[in-house]
């Protein structure tokens, strides 16, 4: 990871008071993807004379704290928690942390307004994806959080519509792009002919989701609805989870596959 000119003690605070957060979003905005942003956001604030790099540090770090808490308003309650953070006080003004906040607030590649400051057309730009695997493994754990009862092919589908509507040549995510990336234009073009044919993306999004009737496939998709879908019963959890597989096994036979694997969990825990 690059770090520029970031104070070390902000760097600390935010490590051990911050990061850990990201555990508790789900696999498109944990840890590994702020990181990603971090990375991002320091090269694009080489190109900016004067930036302050620990305002680009702390913004990058912030940006998807809050989207456990609710992902469709992630970047509003984001901004306020970076808002609230008296312990920021320390390393930045009040007029710093008020153009953090907005940054935050703004980054959003869905939002029809511009940026209000190159801090946040900074973090906006960074957080695009250039991983067609990982942007369709994103897709899959968003839906599972968020929709548990959608069949395979309603996922599916959205999902596609999703990465067409952001990532394509015509799609959202580009107008809020302010620096020259050559990388993000090849995934668009990756992305712009994947979208094309629906056939190839229902694949291409089994294949990569590894959505199938294994040990390893059926624990992923009950754990990821079970995490952010807790008033959900064990039996409607299960065949939410059913309803995600192309197969020829009844819910009864998927149930006990699921409860095989949870016992054998179980025993592997005990032994250990």
């Amino acid at each position: 990871m690059i770090y520029i000119n970031i104070n070390n003690e902000l760097k600390k605070y935010i490590e051990q008071n911050i990061f850990p957060s990201y555990q508790k979003n789900d696999n498109g905005h944990n840890l590994e993807h702020i990181k990603y942003v971090i990375n991002r956001s320091l090269m694009f604030a080489n190109e900016v004379p004067d930036i302050n790099y620990n305002m680009v540090y702390t913004i990058a770090s912030y940006h998807d704290i809050g989207h456990y808490i609710d992902a469709k308003n992630h970047e509003k309650i984001s901004s306020e928690i970076l808002e609230q953070d008296k312990n920021l006080k320390r390393f930045f003004t009040d007029d710093e942390i008020i153009i953090m906040k907005e940054a935050v607030a703004d980054h959003r590649a869905s939002l029809k307004s511009e940026p209000r400051s190159i801090y946040g057309k900074i973090v906006s730009t960074a957080d695009r994806s250039m991983n067609l695997n990982k942007t369709i493994k994103r897709t899959f754990t968003y839906r599972l959080a968020n929709n548990p009862n959608d069949t395979l092919n309603d996922v599916i589908e959205d999902a596609r519509n999703h990465i067409n509507k952001k990532y394509s040549k015509n799609g959202y995510a580009i107008k809020k792009v302010y620096f020259k990336d050559k990388d993000f234009d090849n995934f668009i073009n990756e992305c712009t002919k994947l979208v094309a044919n629906k056939e190839l993306f229902k694949q291409r999004f089994i294949e990569i989701n590894k959505i199938n009737t294994s040990e390893e496939s059926l624990m992923f998709i009950l754990n990821e609805i079970k995490k952010y879908n807790e008033h959900m019963s064990f039996d409607e959890v299960v065949y939410a989870v059913y309803i995600k597989l192309d197969t020829n096994l009844s819910f009864e036979e998927i149930k006990q596959k699921i409860i095989n694997c949870i016992d054998k969990q179980k025993q592997l825990t005990l032994i250990k």
